[in-house]
């Protein structure tokens, strides 16, 4: 078989029901607003509610993944999360049985920050190129969580992709070669008795752009390719404004001039406008980025070059690239992702902050988690140390519409 011809046979994106805009933070904490919209980037933020958890977003955005799949034909999934609920069984099984998948399926869980979900795909890839006719389904979901009050906060959002790779893909064809970059630092970190992470962030910022030159170098020692080789370029976002300092970054390293503003529009504007409304998704932001720019530009993208890079704190990153697929717009959910973002819940400030600050008991005693407008799963409880996860039917999903937020 063609090892090129390996890539995303469907697509699905799920993000929380309920947001908060930025300009009720900034008033809440007396700073201007200009310093989240413009200088980061982001104008809200998804806020999962006590019912939803990686799990659940994760099921949500795969059940829209396979709606045209035939689930029998999944061979692994793989969940990437740095929110995991767990620290032994991998949000993998929880989902596997929400969704109903074939007990031959091989189910676990990946970590390594944000790039857990592309060293996922790296592998999904290697399996089907050493099979044809599997069907891997990756599910990268995540919750990003700060303190309230610092300056993390106005980054935080949540969100889940879900992808099916195989050798009959319908969006996007990857290309082979692909550039890496591995180093142990502290920029980024959650330890295990801590529900925040903890994050330098100008250092942060430092070893994502460093991470971006190494992982570059080698993509283009391997493929031969240049920075005008590319039509469009998504980045890792922990906020959208870090794409404007990337792109820049890799023009200079690439000795071109730096980005005029319609070469930036064309080349990463698209990207961003799911992540300004979302908020940071962790694994899920680079692919959240992808989908962005495929169900937003108005242009036939089918034959373009798309340039990926993918960052992990901590710290692992990836660089590599694939070209849109004739008929690939079939295969999306534009107007679904359209009316969910826009029909999301605003909460106020009162109601955000008790969202932030609900508890799962840590005793194990029986909890029943109060109803919110979910998707088509959510985390009914928890009964002796068990999550309990319960799947919602469409009356109930409709009804919640229009209940006020608990």
């Amino acid at each position: 078989m063609d090892v090129k011809n390996i890539g995303i046979e469907s697509f699905g994106l799920y993000t929380p029901r309920y947001a908060l805009d930025l300009h009720e933070l900034a008033r809440a904490r007396g700073v201007d607003a200009a310093k989240y919209t413009s200088g980061l980037g982001q104008d809200k933020m998804a806020v999962p509610p006590p019912d939803e958890d990686v799990v659940t977003i994760g099921a949500s955005a795969a059940y829209e993944a396979l709606r045209h799949v035939d689930a029998s034909k999944i061979d692994t999934l793989m969940f990437a999360t740095e929110s995991g609920i767990d620290q032994s069984k991998a949000a993998a099984i929880y989902a596997h049985a929400l969704l109903g998948l074939p007990r031959r399926c091989k189910s676990f869980e990946i970590k390594q920050a944000c790039c857990g979900s592309t060293a996922a795909l790296q592998m999904a890839l290697a399996l089907v190129a050493q099979k044809p006719g599997r069907k891997v389904l990756i599910i990268a979901s995540d919750i990003a969580r700060y303190g309230l009050g610092t300056p993390g906060e106005p980054t935080q959002g949540a969100g889940a992709v879900a992808m099916v790779i195989s050798d009959t893909p319908t969006v996007i064809a990857f290309d082979t070669e692909w550039g890496s970059y591995t180093e142990d630092v502290m920029d980024f970190w959650r330890p295990n008795y801590r529900d925040e992470a903890l994050v330098d962030g100008k250092y942060s910022i430092k070893i994502y752009l460093k991470a971006l030159a190494e992982s570059w170098a080698q993509y283009h020692e391997e493929s031969g390719r240049g920075f005008h080789d590319h039509d469009h370029y998504c980045y890792h976002l922990p906020f959208t404004r870090m794409a404007d300092k990337a792109h820049t970054h890799l023009a200079k390293i690439n000795e071109a001039p730096e980005p005029t503003p319609e070469q930036r529009a064309r080349h990463i504007e698209a990207s961003l406008r799911y992540n300004r409304v979302i908020g940071n998704s962790y694994t899920g932001s680079l692919y959240i980025g992808l989908a962005s720019l495929l169900e937003t530009t108005q242009e036939n993208l089918a034959g373009h070059r798309i340039g990926m890079f993918s960052y992990g704190s901590g710290c692992m990153a990836a660089y590599f690239s694939g070209v849109v697929l004739p008929g690939y717009r079939d295969a999306l959910h534009a107007e679904r992702h359209a009316d969910m973002l826009e029909d999301r819940f605003p909460l106020t400030m009162a109601q955000y902050e008790a969202f932030y600050r609900h508890e799962l008991p840590k005793d194990g005693a029986r909890y029943v988690t109060p109803h919110h407008c979910t998707g088509r799963y959510r985390l009914a409880g928890v009964e002796q140390h068990k999550r309990l996860y319960e799947t919602v039917d469409a009356a109930a999903r409709n009804a919640a519409q229009h209940e006020l937020v608990a």
